[in-house]
């Protein structure tokens, strides 16, 4: 195991453990589930919680050629550790920032008419040869040209518009595959391919490696599957867990019958309880909500090797545990001992459920107060 990052483990509230080789273990699983297709990594927002310098780094060892991210200085992190990579901005091309680009060695994601004329200028009268790619949007309306720009596009000449490598588009349902703008966006994305002959497409994310060979054309981007997180909601998880998490109980009180927990004295004790509160909170990434009430059910974590419920609202810095079924002495938690909040079974999907949310934001909102820890790679 790696050393572990941030906060020594001994002055931090908990300590977070990403498994590198399981994240390469997702990839090449979802490579060999598109086999016509080459496999890029998304690795933005700090490959998604998990460090992009380590995952990166773990991911170029293992063959992976292709990067994405969302934004520049991202890129140039990715760049340190995959000098070979290529690395594409999928935010596009802010404005004077095209000679960024050719220092670093990176593809802007053009995905107007104005960065498309901004990069094409630069690159005829800087002499950059290097290629971009092109955003179509298929129907998520949010990033890309539309249907229109890029007929107009694909009609200029070729010394009139830029040099494109890669033309792609985003799937707003995937992880749905009953949804009806799955085909509706599989098709349209087929005639925009067509605009475009010798341009290697890509279209499918995580869960759109999972639709059918028609989504994965040329270069499938899985993103969140690669941490752990599940990309065929409703079925069983294809992917390895990557990410451990385990808070240090700071204190187990007792609480009596009648007596409430935490901010807004949502959660009652219905009988003489035992409560370990634990030195994690929302400021890390354990998302206020995902506390139990005395009307809905909270996530568990495991401690004492049992699974309990968090009850109470989560603060900032703390959440709390009922313990009162672990028994006591020494089978009972006790202050500096550490619950697992994800792990031993509680996938990032489940304590996302128990929060009212989705995987992605559990991954990237954990936080930087944790000791981190990196195992393989």
């Amino acid at each position: 195991m790696h050393t572990p990052a941030g906060f020594p483990e001994s002055e931090a509230g908990g300590l977070l453990t990403i498994d590198l080789d399981a994240i390469v273990a997702n990839w090449r699983e979802l490579a060999g589930r598109a086999t016509a297709a080459s496999c890029a990594a998304v690795v933005k927002a700090d490959a998604y919680g998990c460090g992009i310098g380590p995952v990166a780094a773990a991911l170029t060892k293992a063959g992976c050629e292709t990067f994405f991210v969302a934004h520049l200085a991202e890129a140039r992190s990715v760049r340190a550790v995959a000098p070979n990579g290529t690395i594409y901005v999928l935010n596009g091309l802010g404005p004077g920032t095209a000679p960024v680009f050719a220092v670093a060695n990176l593809r802007p994601v053009l995905g107007t008419p104005d960065e498309v004329a901004e990069w094409h200028a630069f690159t005829r009268t800087s002499g950059w040869t290097d290629e971009a790619a092109l955003h179509v949007d298929t129907g998520m309306n949010r990033l890309g040209l539309n249907f229109a720009e890029a007929e107009a596009l694909s009609g200029q000449r070729a010394s009139e518009r830029p040099a494109l490598a890669l033309v792609m588009s985003h799937l707003a349902c995937a992880e749905q595959p009953d949804h009806p703008l799955n085909a509706r966006q599989i098709a349209a994305f087929r005639e925009i391919r067509a605009l475009f002959p010798g341009v290697a497409g890509s279209l499918a994310n995580s869960s759109g490696i999972f639709l059918s060979p028609d989504a994965h054309h040329d270069l499938v981007r899985p993103g969140v599957a690669l941490y752990g997180a599940n990309p065929t909601p409703g079925h069983i998880n294809p992917m390895r867990p990557v990410v451990t998490l385990r808070g240090r109980v700071v204190q187990v009180r007792h609480v009596r019958a009648g007596e409430t927990v935490g901010y807004g004295a949502t959660w009652t004790a219905q009988r003489p309880a035992r409560i370990a509160v634990v030195a994690v909170g929302y400021a890390d990434g354990l998302l206020r909500a995902a506390g139990g009430r005395d009307d809905k059910a909270g996530a568990r974590a495991v401690v004492a090797g049992r699974p309990c419920p968090i009850v109470g609202a989560v603060s900032m810095d703390l959440l709390a545990i009922d313990v009162t079924d672990t028994g006591t002495g020494e089978r009972g938690p006790r202050r500096g001992d550490f619950a697992t909040l994800i792990g031993d079974g509680i996938g990032v999907d489940d304590l996302a459920a128990h929060a009212g949310t989705i995987g992605y934001e559990i991954l990237t909102s954990l936080g930087r107060r944790y000791a981190r820890a990196y195992r393989g790679g």
